[in-house]
């Protein structure tokens, strides 16, 4: 399975969106092209099974708020220092080959991916556990550069079905700060502070904020309590892949 995994990432033919089309209405997996089309027909990702079971899934003994490894239980860090954010949801580890999907995706403007991430996403967490859910923004500076948001094009599939929990407007990313990781991992906290804006009130609500990767939690920290100070009652991570070492 890694061999055709290898084959997909090598195929440049493969990384545009009418590949991921033709896999899915032919009902044959994203991936490796096998034909599977109980699984692909439903599952809305067009990954198939095989291919799935060799992906590096989040594990389920990790730490319910923050993600890092642990017995399942609040980690000792989260403990002695509680984050701002309350829970975080991963459907991967940030590894092979998910860690080269997510570049591809990002930098290499596979946009198509966004709605294989946001398919496994939604199968992973409740929607209905949060009243809005928020993607991670970019300045508008990165977002020309790039072209898209990735984390809004992954909630926009997430919540396709409830479109009014969607929130990109709420919050703005006010200072053009260099990529957090291009730093090192002690200047993250200091280079993301004050980053964000809130112009709306969020008095009891239960966000959910939608990113691509979790690796120190900066970002994602530093967006927490900015919407913690604007009301938010409980703030939760939903992220496609999570590292495990800082």
């Amino acid at each position: 399975m890694r061999q055709t995994i290898n084959n997909w990432l090598k195929n440049n033919q493969l990384l545009n969106f009418n590949v991921f089309k033709n896999a899915l209405f032919k009902q044959k997996c994203l991936l490796c092209d096998a034909p599977e089309a109980a699984n692909i027909q439903t599952s809305g990702h067009a990954l198939c099974r095989a291919c799935l079971n060799d992906l590096p899934w989040h594990p389920t003994s990790s730490c319910p708020q923050c993600g890092l490894a642990s017995d399942g239980n609040v980690c000792g860090s989260c403990i002695s220092s509680p984050p701002d954010f309350d829970a975080t949801q991963a459907v991967f580890l940030y590894a092979y080959p998910i860690d080269t999907m997510m570049q591809r995706y990002k930098y290499g403007s596979m946009l198509n991916l966004s709605q294989t991430f946001g398919q496994l996403l939604s199968d992973k967490i409740l929607l209905e556990s949060v009243d809005v859910v928020i993607p991670m923004p970019m300045h508008p500076a990165r977002i020309k550069e790039r072209g898209f948001n990735q984390a809004h094009e992954i909630a926009k599939v997430l919540t396709k079905n409830h479109a009014e929990k969607l929130d990109y407007k709420s919050v703005i990313r006010q200072k053009l700060t260099p990529p957090q990781a291009s730093l090192p991992l002690k200047e993250r906290v200091k280079n993301i502070k004050g980053a964000f804006k809130v112009n709306s009130d969020l008095s009891g609500k239960r966000v959910a904020i939608v990113d691509d990767v979790m690796t120190t939690g900066a970002s994602l920290n530093e967006l927490a309590k900015t919407f913690k100070k604007a009301g938010a009652s409980h703030v939760e991570c939903w992220v496609i892949a999570r590292t495990l070492l800082h």
